[in-house]
């Protein structure tokens, strides 16, 4: 009787992990033949279609095929039988937290149950198939991310990391007649140093939450340097400072404060005050779901890091060049606004238009610029702003109604204290969004600079553009400024493409392995945490 209940509860629980009623058994079938029956229609169908990340809306394209061919390579016998192979896979699927994983969505608590009685081959051969499957979804997993980005943004347009299915799924085969798990996972992961400074980050702030988290510091008046506080003791042990004895803020203190400011992207000036103070009392649970966000964009992410490209770090305030996969140049930009948030995506930088003039994007024109030009009607004559009609004719000013100004189109004169500065550089997007100059040099020395509407503005920016050309004959620095010095508007194209990618990070991890978090200006990570712990 017991057997039959279980047997029952196992062909339940693979019907939930996997999808699908299993295969009937023939009275005196056993799990091979149930495996193979189940295996061979999925076999027929052709190799396995993993060409997408899993989504969070159902299972990977594919799996189940990828499964039925896993059998296929061992004649259909059932493969986790084993006790000892069994508890290597599951030490495997558990140490998927040191990835943000979670164990329990690879059915870790059916598998470390053990295979159901050997008497009941249905249920022997469910459960045999659902180990596989639960496998080989960690693997994918960990190989491409378990979220699939465009479910979370419909205009994600990156390309997933290349799979050839087949072979993994003979190295996956070869790991088990081995029993050998862990380092089949371990090549799995991105072989990045990004990556790997995450993980350790992660697993030093789940110690820090197994004793208990970080002290509080209460809330007050602002600590300054040289002031006498009793949270000082507090602030002290949050920066991992040794006990002074003392509740004085002194040097050592300050040093360690500022520090920890530059790094969380908040005013450097060594005042604890309400940012910082916010920042610190973070609570670790919620750094840790950060690591683990980023843990998975890096899954999606990190093996597009070679060859020559240009990378907008958009949290990060960034943009860096790199060739052969090796950072030469960097600088610090302005990013969109959050509530008129720069895009993620990746293009092709094709060309740099030198002296741009501006087109009053529809929403700023209604948003921004319309409720001033009804406001100051010096506000078009003072900004160089130009209207024009639907036919492209000019318009003046004083001939229209703005308060029901119809269909114009507004564009700002060429030049340096134009909203575009003296260079764009452009790549195809759906977006209108482009890297360019800014008259608005001092909001570089912000930590948190998101102030544009879109667009990436580009600190030192004509640098970037000279190593975009990368000719030193044709294209040095004198050439350049003597385009600019034209004051005409050109459109030159680079000699090729530029691969450029727009990403979202909010962790960062410097060579000694501390995270810095920076604050998640467009609420992306809590989303993405979200669909991490959804259950498939």
């Amino acid at each position: 009787m017991r057997a039959g209940v279980r047997g029952i509860g196992w062909a339940l629980a693979v019907v939930l992990a996997v999808g699908g009623a299993p295969v009937a058994a023939q009275p005196q079938a056993d799990a091979q033949s149930i495996i193979a029956a189940r295996a061979a229609p999925l076999r027929a169908s052709g190799a396995p279609k993993l060409e997408v990340a899993p989504g969070i809306k159902g299972e990977a394209l594919g799996l189940d095929e990828a499964v039925a061919l896993f059998y296929g390579l061992r004649g259909d016998r059932p493969a986790w039988r084993d006790a000892q192979r069994r508890g290597r896979l599951l030490d495997a699927l558990r140490g998927l937290t040191t990835d943000g994983l979670v164990p329990a969505q690879y059915h870790d608590d059916i598998i470390a149950a053990g295979p159901p009685p050997a008497g009941d081959a249905q249920a022997l051969a469910d459960d045999d198939w659902m180990v596989t499957h639960s496998a080989l979804r960690a693997l994918l997993d960990l190989y491409r991310g378990r979220v699939d980005p465009a479910t979370l943004d419909t205009h994600w347009n990156f390309e997933p990391r290349a799979l050839d299915a087949r072979a993994g799924i003979e190295a996956f085969s070869a790991a088990v007649d081995r029993g050998d798990f862990a380092d089949l996972y371990a090549r799995a992961r991105p072989q990045h140093w990004l990556y790997a400074r995450m993980r350790a980050a992660l697993a030093q702030l789940r110690a820090v939450q197994a004793a208990g988290g970080w002290p509080p510091i209460e809330a007050g008046p602002s600590i300054k340097p040289g002031a006498d506080d009793p949270r000082v003791a507090a602030l002290r042990r949050r920066l991992g400072l040794p006990d002074s004895g003392s509740t004085l803020y002194d040097e050592e203190l300050r040093a360690a404060v500022e520090a920890y400011q530059q790094a969380q992207y908040l005013d450097a000036d060594g005042v604890v005050g309400a940012a910082t103070l916010a920042a610190l009392n973070v609570p670790v649970a919620a750094r840790i779901d950060q690591l683990r966000a980023n843990l998975e964009r890096g899954r999606w992410l990190l093996h597009l890091g070679e060859g020559d490209f240009v990378l907008v770090d958009i949290a990060g305030y960034r943009v860096t060049l790199f060739r052969a996969g090796e950072p030469v140049w960097q600088s610090r930009v302005q990013v969109g606004q959050p509530y008129r948030s720069t895009p993620v995506f990746t293009s092709a930088i094709n060309y740099v238009t030198f002296n741009p003039t501006w087109t009053v994007p529809p929403t700023i024109l209604r948003k921004d610029v319309l409720p001033k030009v009804r406001q100051d009607p010096g506000y078009l004559a003072r900004h160089r702003i130009r209207v024009f009609d639907a036919a492209g004719r000019e318009l003046s000013p004083a001939a229209v109604d703005w308060s029901r100004p119809g269909n114009i189109t507004l564009r700002q004169d060429a030049g340096p204290d134009g909203s575009l500065g003296v260079v764009a550089i452009r790549f195809p997007n759906a977006y209108a969004v482009y890297l360019h100059d800014t008259p608005h040099q001092a909001l570089f020395g912000k930590a948190q600079r998101a102030f544009s509407s879109g667009c990436i503005r580009v600190e030192r920016a004509m640098e970037l553009v000279e190593r975009l050309y990368d000719d030193p004959l044709k294209w040095n620095r004198a050439a350049l400024e003597a385009i600019v010095a034209t004051g005409t508007t050109q459109n030159i194209p680079l000699p090729k493409p530029v691969p450029i990618l727009l990403a979202y990070w909010t962790v960062d991890v410097d060579a000694d392995g501390h995270p810095a978090f920076r604050p998640d200006i467009y609420q992306h990570d809590a989303e993405l945490i979200a669909a991490l712990d959804r259950r498939s």
